[in-house]
């Protein structure tokens, strides 16, 4: 039977950027957006574009969010980033516009081999789609492309593809239920009295 050995693990192929920017990004990410201080959302919208994410308009994020590399982050207009939410992406992560990551949730793009001997680091993109909800405490698996508007409950676990609309629970999620989305109460027609 082979054993691992990890003091033969080798991840120098992979290079995320300059040393001088990801040092200056973890100082910048851990006095503003790590913070628990309540600094503005434009404030953190902006040091992200700075560092090379692609952030829309009208995004909101919370306290203690983390963001691993922000170069390999892009959040579409109006979604919302909730606090203690960990994006570690070693692979580019795409949040589409209108989704909302709820709190403590964490986008996972880095896994190892566990069938290597040395452990291999393997790292795969994370894309999540228009009107989708990934629910508080869970957990989104490296390669996964959550389709337009799925929801994804709280303290579920959810790799692979996915299907639009659908709601998935558990550990592994599973398909429960079609998400179906009423009118909003200013589209409805008028009744009379």
């Amino acid at each position: 039977m082979t054993t691992v050995d990890l003091s033969r693990f080798d991840n120098a192929w992979y290079r995320p950027g300059a040393t001088l920017k990801r040092t200056l990004w973890v100082l910048v990410n851990a006095w503003v957006l790590k913070s628990d201080l309540p600094y503005p959302s434009l404030l953190k919208a902006a040091l992200l574009r700075v560092f090379g994410a692609r952030v829309g308009r009208g995004v909101v994020i919370k306290p203690n969010v983390n963001v691993k590399y922000p170069w390999f982050l892009t959040v579409g207009d109006f979604a919302w980033i909730g606090e203690g939410v960990w994006i570690d992406n070693l692979a580019p992560v795409s949040i589409g516009a209108h989704v909302c990551i709820s709190q403590g949730a964490y986008l996972l793009t880095g896994n190892h081999d566990y069938t290597a001997p040395y452990f291999d680091l393997m790292i795969a993109p994370i894309e999540i789609g228009d009107g989708a909800w990934v629910g508080a405490k869970s957990i989104v698996l490296p390669g996964t492309r959550l389709e337009s508007h799925v929801v994804v409950a709280a303290g579920s676990v959810i790799g692979g593809k996915t299907e639009p609309y659908g709601i998935y629970r558990g550990c592994p999620a599973q398909w429960v239920r079609r998400r179906v989305i009423r009118p909003a109460a200013d589209a409805l027609p008028e009744t009379a009295p």
